[in-house]
């Protein structure tokens, strides 16, 4: 949530700020706002609600410029959507700039106990921070560093990426960091800062990450680290992104989400050659197997489509490596832990690296002193820093909003992870499983699926884009992509969607069909199969619009989407696609925004 940039030291900043919020719409926004300086010449404080393109306007329209800014997306949290609350905040002298991500929790307090006189123009709680600066840099005749810091030091429990300019040091940003996401670019001639490295790909590849607490001076020509202790920090080296920055854009696409269901079967393959060698054998960490071998018990922590994933997950660690698996939302587990087992070992899913709600719990089972494994998409991300090992996704940037490629790519690693357990503990399903040759079906049959889709768009039109409610049911793993079916068409068509255990809507959900409602059977394990197929039946009979999503051996003559044949175990790679498309379609019939659905945010990085 909300995206951040910076930089300094290169006359075209205006356009690189600009830019760069573009490149993060997708973390979701309401408003977006810059402040920029032209070597103290003169100073641009430019802010717009709605879609960024509206103050790309405003600044052309406007022709300012200067080598030094600040800029931000909003998504809101304190007050409603107005220029008023969007960033950058100012100080009532108009000296201190700020643009923030995150939570204030004391913010109140802190206005009431030193800013009473002050005359604030917006609702937020980051307006507070900028007057408490500017408060003790007059009353205390401190510098822009000295009353920031002062200001730090006062906020607690707070969540939150800061960047603040002082109009007397134009060419300076001071960067604040705890809990929330940022890092710092280094360019030629000019340094970055931005909250996702996406941001600023055209500008640098290389960047340093900021741990918790920590404090930058960044300038055109340097940038200085300081740790939560006050100590410069001399040893923190630069890491490179390997992404071309052309692959952040969306091409002939109309949308990011309909590119990256499309890129899918490509991420299977990569991921095969990442993972899997010649012979077909998972290429795992021998001390990443060896800690998990020790354990009892896996849990796996995840939130929204991760969640989902972690669910198939399940089923694979317990088929092919006989571990016994949990899953849990990591809002509720992060504060309602639940009574663990003697030795367990925690897996943590997230596309982005940085979901806030799963970072809580990750602190406090480091606290523990318990081992941990993030499995994610974005190299050098919060979770991966702070869990013991890390498995990439190697999918390349997702944009859109609702996942796709990234869910499908966490069930593959967990799938290759779950057969290099197996065969490790000389498990015979993991060693029968050939993963590899599974791979190649799995990646042959979502081309064949995307190849299809006209099919599915008019299945969308005569079905869902009238509904006002519709429902995804299966039994067993079947069950799991239903939830995530289900999940993707409410996102972005805004319909009432639910995924239901097919067995049980006797059990009061029934009551729920009316005429014409949309139900949705997912059918890919043989041993629920005809169970499926009944209690679609008796939504049916309430006068449902049935609709199947069948695999090649189970399906019948009057199947609405039929699938290719794969181990069952992989069959939600091939059964969510139809699933990704029917929303995507839905969304478009529908006239809505498919990549920046109301409301969300693609990393939520407060709690």
């Amino acid at each position: 949530m909300c995206g951040i940039v910076g930089v300094t030291g290169n006359k075209n900043a205006v356009d690189i700020l600009v830019n760069g919020l573009q490149k993060l719409e997708y973390r979701g926004y309401d408003s977006a706002g810059l402040y920029v300086n032209d070597e103290g010449k003169k100073d641009y404080l430019v802010k717009r609600t709605g879609a960024i393109s509206n103050l790309r306007d405003a600044v052309n329209d406007m022709k300012i410029n200067g080598s030094a800014g600040i800029a931000h997306t909003r998504w809101a949290t304190h007050g409603g959507v107005t220029v008023e609350n969007a960033h950058p905040h100012f100080s009532q002298d108009k000296r201190f700039y700020l643009v923030h991500n995150g939570v204030i929790e004391n913010y109140r307090d802190l206005k009431e106990k030193y800013l009473s006189d002050v005359e604030f123009t917006s609702q937020t709680d980051t307006e507070v921070v900028v007057q408490l600066v500017d408060h003790f840099a007059v009353t205390e005749n401190l510098n822009a560093k000295e009353a920031f810091k002062k200001t730090l030091s006062l906020l607690k429990g707070a969540s939150y990426a800061f960047q603040l300019m002082d109009r007397e040091e134009p060419n300076t940003i001071y960067v604040a960091k705890n809990k929330s996401p940022l890092l710092i670019g280094l360019g030629e001639d000019c340094n970055v800062v931005c909250s996702d490295s996406l941001a600023m790909l055209n500008v640098t590849h290389d960047f340093l990450e900021l741990d918790d607490g920590d404090f930058v001076t960044v300038k055109p020509d340097s940038v200085t680290i300081e740790n939560k202790d006050g100590e410069v920090v001399t040893d923190r080296q630069p890491f490179h992104v390997d992404i071309d920055a052309s692959d952040t854009d969306k091409g002939t696409y109309p949308y990011y989400m309909l590119k990256e269901i499309d890129e899918q079967p490509n991420v299977m393959r990569k991921l095969s050659a990442e993972y899997l060698n010649e012979n077909g054998d998972p290429v795992i960490d021998d001390d990443l197997l060896d800690s998990i071998k020790e354990s009892d018990r896996l849990y796996i922590i995840a939130a929204g489509t991760s969640y989902h994933a972690g669910l198939v997950g399940k089923e694979l660690f317990e088929k092919l490596a006989q571990v016994p698996t949990e899953v849990h939302v990591s809002s509720e587990f992060a504060y309602n832990m639940p009574l663990l087992s003697k030795k367990p070992f925690f897996i943590f899913l997230s596309q982005s690296g940085e979901t806030a709600d799963s970072r809580e719990v990750l602190v406090n089972l480091n606290q523990l002193g318990y081992k941990s494994l993030t499995i994610t998409n974005v190299a050098n991300s919060t979770l991966s820093r702070e869990s013991n090992y890390t498995l990439l996704l190697h999918a390349g940037p997702e944009i859109s909003v609702a996942s796709t490629k990234a869910y499908t790519a966490q069930i593959t690693v967990e799938a290759i992870l779950a057969k290099a357990l197996g065969e490790s503990s000389e498990i015979k399903a993991a060693k029968d499983f050939n993963l590899k040759q599974q791979l190649g079906f799995v990646a042959t049959g979502m081309q064949s699926i995307v190849d299809e889709k006209e099919m599915i768009n008019e299945i969308s039109k005569k079905y869902f884009v009238d509904a006002n409610r519709a429902f995804y049911i299966g039994r067993g793993i079947d069950y799991f992509v239903s939830l995530e079916s289900s999940l993707k068409l409410k996102e972005i068509s805004y319909i009432l969607a639910e995924g239901f255990a097919s067995g049980e809507l006797k059990h009061g959900t029934i009551a729920l069909i009316e005429e014409n409602t949309p139900v949705v059977g997912i059918i890919t394990q043989s041993n629920t199969a005809g169970l499926t197929r009944s209690n679609l039946e008796e939504t049916m009979a309430r006068g449902a619009k049935a609709i199947t999503i069948a695999t090649e051996s189970l399906a019948k003559d009057n199947d609405d989407i039929v699938i290719p044949d794969v181990d069952q175990l992989l069959t939600p790679l091939l059964s969510v696609i139809p699933a990704q498309l029917l929303a995507y379609y839905t969304s478009l019939n529908k006239g809505l925004d498919v990549d920046h659905p109301r409301n969300l945010a693609k990393s939520v990085t407060v709690q």
